[in-house]
């Protein structure tokens, strides 16, 4: 009894006499759709015998059925009908064009507030095999986006050649860093960049967790101000950064004077490129304004 390059069985005999080289009652199984017997005689039989009466019948093999020296047929779930199987996925995956992989489509991800928190697919479980991911970080001119890896980081590497199977870059303007893979996470990355891509691969085999990691948007720094002499800046910061605004204005019995202008307040605002969007104006005594319209129509005070 044979498949195509295997011979399972040989069998001769009488089952009265020769139990040992007989089949009784045993089950040959191939392990595939083909099985042959042969069955040979020579010329000296010196008694009348009558041969053998065997039956088979096709049985199905369940494909799913896990097997411990192999991967199972499918990533996620397996269906068995006779003759075959097939795979299908969990909500929110795709079939991979190898019928039992399932990926996910993970390429339109945009973040734009200035803060947030970016995982692989299925954090902390195992991430998706064949899979591409890229994720978006877009804020406005004036930012800058720093990256903090947390400490669970599981991606599939080598001992030898550096991130082969999946790994993470990272896009920040004109520099890529990375790839980054293995269990050691990435130290804090400070971009210097409004605009950040982070692009994700995975081949077709591991069982790894992934990665998180949280981000954060500062903006540009503008100078210290000094208050105006008889004057007062609000809000009083050590620092300012990208979009901040202050608000000068002066002591009872002042007015805050900005090119010849009269008023009660001036606003002020961080820009971009990290400078103020005026001078610090100055405070004059009332007095002095009236001094100084003395036979003349005083201006309009501005807002």
């Amino acid at each position: 009894v044979e498949t195509e390059d295997q011979v399972l069985a040989t069998f001769c005999g009488r089952e009265t006499t020769d139990t040992e080289q007989t089949p009784g009652q045993e089950v040959v199984l191939s392990p595939g759709s083909f099985m042959s017997i042969t069955f040979r005689s020579d010329f000296s039989d010196e008694e009348r015998f009558t041969g053998f009466d065997a039956h088979y019948m096709a049985v199905d093999v369940d494909e799913c059925t896990e097997r411990e020296d192999e991967e199972l047929s499918c990533d996620h779930y397996c269906h068995n009908y006779i003759g075959g199987y097939y795979c299908s996925c969990r909500f929110g995956y795709i079939l991979h064009t190898d019928n039992r992989t399932c990926r996910v489509e993970c390429s339109d991800n945009l973040f734009t507030q200035q803060t947030g928190v970016i995982t692989s697919p299925d954090f902390p479980n195992p991430y998706p095999k064949s899979s591409e991911c890229l994720y978006t970080i877009e804020l406005e001119e004036g930012f800058m986006i720093s990256l903090q890896f947390e400490d669970i980081f599981d991606i599939e590497d080598h001992p030898e050649v550096s991130c082969p199977y999946d790994y993470i870059k990272i896009k920040a303007g004109p520099k890529v860093l990375g790839p980054y893979c293995g269990e050691k996470a990435p130290e804090p990355i400070n971009t210097q960049s409004h605009s950040v891509q982070i692009l994700f691969r995975s081949d077709n085999s591991g069982e790894n967790r992934g990665w998180r990691l949280s981000y954060r948007a500062t903006g540009n720094e503008c100078p210290k101000l000094q208050p105006p002499i008889h004057g007062k800046i609000e809000p009083l910061q050590t620092t300012y950064s990208f979009k901040d605004q202050v608000l000068i204005s002066c002591d009872t019995g002042y007015k805050v004077l900005k090119d010849n202008v009269e008023m009660d307040t001036f606003q002020m605002e961080c820009l971009k490129e990290g400078t103020w969007s005026n001078r610090i104006p100055t405070c004059k005594s009332k007095k002095t304004l009236l001094a100084g319209y003395k036979g003349h129509e005083p201006p309009a005070l501005g807002g």
